[in-house]
């Protein structure tokens, strides 16, 4: 982490590197090689740049490569349309008073209201994962979408919200790739600094995960839950921005009208009523 927030430019251009092997570039695969992918040389050569310029790259002494540069060697390291976004962000300009953000983030009272209103499973996301609000029938579905909670920590050191998740590769994939576009050249924030550093130092698929440098913002898609009551269920998530709070989004949990899954949710969602019902008349009985 350390390297990152001083040479945020450099760890990535090493990292991707370092993924890409001769025969995807289209060179020999010659001598002994002691790092995996490519050399430094070699993506220089590609690149059409001098190998001491990209030297310079990678160790932090140019932070200032043209646009033409950046592109010529995503080209060669075989980067994406958001690997090619999240290059560029490294070195563009942001102004400090800008990057430094507000170590607390709080939804705006129309969205709580919303979310209240909701009939599905849903919550508010910070912009690292944080859980800054969650509906009832959300906790019902995972008792840790609660208030102070964070995804990744849970989906990494949790061994009960693992076994939630059938598709835990893919979920930890999605959500280590998102964390990095989420920072974007911001890697002094505190938040970023504290989470990323955590999980480095307790969990060894993290450390895997984080050392690759993917990039790749979540979409809607159909998620699985192997719940406890009910069983396995897939349900369709969206992740919706919230207007005026920058980062927070609201995800909804739904699923296919008229499907076992729906029937499913209906049943926790009664389940999870009946539970607050007799809550309540506890509380009034020993009032």
């Amino acid at each position: 982490m350390v390297r990152e927030t001083t040479n945020a430019l450099g760890a990535y251009l090493r990292a991707r590197r370092e993924l890409v092997t001769p025969e995807q570039a289209g060179i020999p695969d010659v001598g002994v090689r002691r790092v995996p992918g490519l050399r430094r040389e070699e993506v220089a050569m590609l690149a059409g740049i001098s190998a001491d310029y990209y030297l310079r790259l990678e160790r932090g002494r140019d932070r200032n490569p043209s646009a033409q540069v950046l592109d010529a060697i995503a080209r060669v390291l075989h980067l994406d349309d958001e690997h090619v976004a999240h290059l560029h962000s490294l070195v563009a300009e942001v102004p400090r008073q800008r990057r430094r953000r507000p170590r607390t983030e709080t939804p705006p009272p129309g969205a709580l209201k919303l979310l209240d209103s909701l009939v599905q499973p849903a919550f508010i996301e910070g912009r690292y994962f944080d859980i800054l609000a969650a509906n009832a029938l959300a906790r019902a579905l995972n008792p840790r979408l609660a208030v102070g909670g964070n995804q990744l920590r849970d989906l990494f050191l949790d061994p009960e919200e693992r076994a939630l998740h059938p598709d835990w590769d893919d979920n930890t994939e999605c959500l280590v790739s998102s964390l990095r576009q989420a920072a974007g050249n911001d890697v002094d924030d505190p938040r970023y600094i504290e989470l990323a550093g955590e999980l480095s130092s307790a969990s060894p698929q993290f450390r895997q995960l984080w050392a690759r440098h993917e990039v790749r913002g979540q979409r809607g898609a159909p998620v699985r839950i192997d719940h406890p009551q009910v069983g396995e269920l897939t349900l369709n998530r969206e992740r919706l921005a919230i207007s005026g709070a920058e980062g927070l989004m609201l995800v909804v949990y739904h699923p296919d009208a008229g499907s076992a899954d729906a029937d499913k949710l209906a049943l926790l969602a009664s389940a999870d009523l009946s539970t607050s019902s007799a809550s309540a008349q506890l509380r009034e009985s020993t009032a």
